[in-house]
């Protein structure tokens, strides 16, 4: 890809991510909406450290405070005292450590007096960082749970509803455990619809809380999205289309968007949302952005005016380090595209041919974001 389509890709992507940081999100909603001091913040996710930051100081100092978010995702300005509690817990997969944050989770919630009052923060990943399993149910087959529905192409709504059938803290089952007055929730939404039900499985709904309850949506993917047609308009890049469209299979939605570039004119196209993938047996090592990715390239082969950047907005694309990958109509003339796509195996692909797309861990997580560059 030539330097200068893959700097702007990249600047239009990152000037997204800033719009929904956590840090950024929160501070913004705060300093329109005046928050009442907690006497305790849980945040949960992602983005827990970021959303964190964001906080006035005065809700934070000497507040008590838990923190669980994923291992590498920490924020050098999240100060830790005798205040804060911070576990770092496993995603994609569950693990142990999933259970000990859920046991943790609950104790937090329940050593809560009735005249309390809850502040909690929800981004993305918490379905797999916090768990308390039903009796009768363990680890191994929550892993298996977990592992078939990934494999098997489900959307998140289906896989949440499933995760939740298992859990004692999923769908509401955590804040129906608080005996306070008050809670307030403040959430980045990684789902389609923006539904707090359905966010880290409803790690911040309601459940049977019949106290005060109210949840606000901080970031979603629309912000980001339209954080980028600003961006693009002071570049005097024209976006063409605007739409969160990327749901459902991942071979479906790689020939829809990619239609539309085509019959369309010259400019930006920005897509976002959640495409589903059905994995082969034994599949390699990729995510859904950058397997997207390499589709695109297949259909693009031999175009010279199309440039295209997948990525996830958590900076994470399936168990690999990278969050997408860039590709244009030269890509497909590389040897084992097809072997790659056939066999799950984008990020070796991407990787050694020079198109993965890499951020680190980002502080937001706000689902994919497809951005394609016609010239």
């Amino acid at each position: 890809m030539k330097n200068d389509q893959r700097q702007i890709l990249e600047k239009l992507f990152h000037a997204g991510l800033d719009a929904v940081l956590g840090e950024t999100s929160v501070q913004g909603f705060c300093a329109v909406n005046r928050l009442k001091r907690p006497d305790r913040i849980l945040a949960i996710g992602k983005a827990a450290c970021s959303m964190y930051l964001g906080l006035p100081e005065d809700l934070k100092i000497n507040t008590s405070a838990l923190i669980i978010t994923k291992h590498g995702h920490l924020e050098d300005g999240v100060i830790k005292s005798p205040y804060l509690k911070i576990i770092e817990s496993a995603h994609p997969m569950p693990a142990a450590v999933s259970l000990e944050a859920g046991r943790a989770a609950i104790n937090f919630i329940e050593e809560m007096d009735d005249q309390s009052a809850l502040l909690m923060l929800v981004s993305g990943g918490a379905s797999a960082l916090v768990e308390s399993l039903k009796d009768g149910h363990d680890l191994d087959e929550l892993l298996a749970l977990n592992e078939s529905c990934l494999a098997g192409g489900d959307d998140i709504r289906t896989i949440n509803q499933k995760r939740a059938a298992l859990s004692k803290i999923k769908n509401g089952g955590l804040l129906s455990r608080f005996k306070g007055q008050a809670v307030e929730v403040l959430a980045i939404s990684d789902v389609k619809g923006d539904a707090i039900s359905v966010i880290g499985s409803g790690i911040g709904a309601k459940g049977t809380l019949d106290k005060r309850y109210q949840s606000h949506i901080v970031a979603s993917n629309k912000v980001a999205r339209e954080a980028i047609v600003e961006q693009a308009k002071s570049l005097g890049i024209n976006t063409i289309k605007n739409e969160e469209c990327l749901y459902g299979d991942i071979n479906d939605v790689s020939q829809h968007i990619y239609q539309a570039v085509c019959d369309g004119p010259a400019g930006l196209y920005i897509f976002g949302g959640e495409t589903t993938i059905k994995l082969p047996d034994n599949p390699g090592k990729g995510g859904r952005n950058q397997a997207l990715a390499l589709m695109l390239a297949r259909l693009a082969k031999g175009k010279t005016n199309l440039f295209f950047l997948v990525a996830g907005t958590d900076g994470t694309d399936g168990p690999t380090e990278a969050a997408g990958g860039y590709v244009d109509g030269d890509t497909y003339c590389y040897p084992d595209v097809d072997d790659a796509i056939r066999h799950a195996d984008s990020a070796i692909f991407l990787n050694q041919s020079g198109y993965q797309f890499i951020t680190g861990p980002t502080g937001t997580n706000v689902m994919d974001i497809a951005l394609m560059l016609k010239v």
